[in-house]
């Protein structure tokens, strides 16, 4: 009977990493065009779909800047700062406006975020991104390519050289 539930357990568990795993590679088809985004900078300056340019691959990377994931990302990209010149990088957080202190000093820390290829803002009080994308964690990455169609999403952290890939992808 033992040897049957630890058998049944395996099973569940496997099949569970699978769907994570499938959630990543095949995004729901909701996200499959660049969303509509409305966010404050921390210049207190709002940002939309506008201030991006047309023609131009697009990676949105929903953070928060207390996560120790996200800061661990920017960090890690440092060295391959050079692969994201070519795309539009949009930081988006659910931090309160109260609070843009923290944005301004993960602008500060993160020379990624320091990019003139990067726009970095909260969307508080609305949060439609994180609805849009289902934001469960953080950091959530979402790649388009030039023609704003998904190339792809990540729900979990992924490795640099798997980011940089993606990134290609899309340009």
């Amino acid at each position: 009977m033992k040897k049957i539930l630890v058998f049944l357990s395996l099973i569940i568990i496997a099949g569970c990493s699978q769907a994570q795993d499938a959630a990543v590679k095949n995004p729901s088809p909701n996200i499959q065009n660049i969303p509509a985004f409305h966010i404050l900078s921390k210049d207190s300056v709002y940002i939309t779909n506008a201030n991006l340019k047309k023609g131009k691959a697009v990676m949105f990377v929903y953070f928060s800047p207390d996560c120790s994931h996200c800061q661990r990302l920017m960090y890690e990209l440092k060295p391959h700062i050079t692969d994201f010149k070519n795309i539009q990088v949009v930081l988006v957080t659910f931090t309160q406006i109260n609070m843009l202190k923290m944005l301004k000093e993960f602008h500060r820390d993160y020379i990624f975020a320091a990019q003139p290829n990067v726009l970095m803002g909260t969307e508080y009080p609305d949060y439609k991104l994180q609805r849009y994308y289902s934001v469960a964690t953080t950091p959530y990455i979402a790649i388009y390519g030039r023609n704003g169609k998904l190339v792809e999403a990540f729900d979990k952290v992924p490795k640099i050289p798997e980011l940089i890939a993606a990134v290609k992808k899309a340009e």
